[in-house]
């Protein structure tokens, strides 16, 4: 599952960023207003958690995202203060749930659970460990194995071979993995993306024959794809990915 997360306090989002990807779940971490919207009305997430900033207008922007984007989506608010006026301004802006730091990590990951559930998501389809095709991620331990085999990766390229697995067909910018991957780090350059995809790519075995294509598209990013459909891709020149980014098509692909 997707999970978008809006927090400017750097310890705070560490905390929770951790605490869901400990648990399986994919983020994507934003700092500015701007830049969540954006994500928020292209991309598809299973759920946002925003922090309540006195400096950031928070119900207009709740209002905002239930009236442009996703009207379904479950929202939760995180603050380091319990004030009733807050409260329900929040949750009478299009908040789903409400929650007063601090929060243990077993308690915040119930509260996510009881909300997704109560929004009718599948909470259940994150667990310690997932399966695609031959492949095997341990969450709990930070492992992969292929055909029974453990396969050595570093933190950082289980990380981006997760993210590349939990959404299969959907291209991914350097941006969104850079965040989600390297989160507090700042100024990561792209090369050093490249070269953990390449070596994810080589390790992984991420070949047509073995059920998995890892595409490059030009200028934005990359996008795994299963083997039928990213062999299909790969062999047209000059083709377009078929996924719009940005509301335009992606530019060109080609198997790197």
């Amino acid at each position: 599952m997707h999970i978008a997360i809006f927090n400017n306090d750097p310890a705070e989002l560490r905390f929770v960023t951790d605490t869901l990807v400990s648990a399986g779940y994919s983020c994507q971490t934003f700092s500015e207003v701007r830049s969540l919207l954006h994500a928020l009305q292209h991309g598809t997430f299973d759920l946002a958690i925003f922090r309540w900033d006195a400096d950031i207008e928070v119900v207009a922007m709740l209002a905002g995202i239930r009236h442009h984007c996703d009207t379904e989506l479950p929202i939760l608010v995180i603050s380091c203060h319990l004030r009733e006026r807050d409260v329900v301004d929040a949750l009478n802006a299009g908040a789903d749930d409400f929650l007063v730091q601090p929060i243990a990590a077993p308690v915040l990951l119930a509260r996510i659970t009881t909300l997704l559930r109560r929004c009718g998501q599948r909470a259940s389809a994150v667990a310690r460990q997932q399966q695609f095709g031959d492949y095997r991620f341990d969450l709990q331990e930070g492992r992969v194995s292929w055909r029974g085999e453990r396969i050595a990766l570093s933190q950082k390229e289980f990380r981006v071979a997760l993210l590349l697995f939990q959404n299969l067909g959907r291209p991914l910018s350097r941006a969104s993995l850079i965040e989600s991957v390297w989160r507090h780090s700042a100024d990561v350059p792209s090369r050093t993306l490249d070269t953990h995809v390449s070596s994810v790519r080589t390790k992984l075995h991420l070949r047509a024959e073995n059920g998995y294509v890892l595409i490059s598209i030009y200028r934005y990013g990359y996008c795994l794809q299963a083997a039928a459909e990213g062999a299909q891709r790969s062999s047209v020149h000059s083709g377009q990915c078929g996924t719009r980014a940005n509301g335009e098509h992606l530019a060109e692909v080609a198997a790197a």
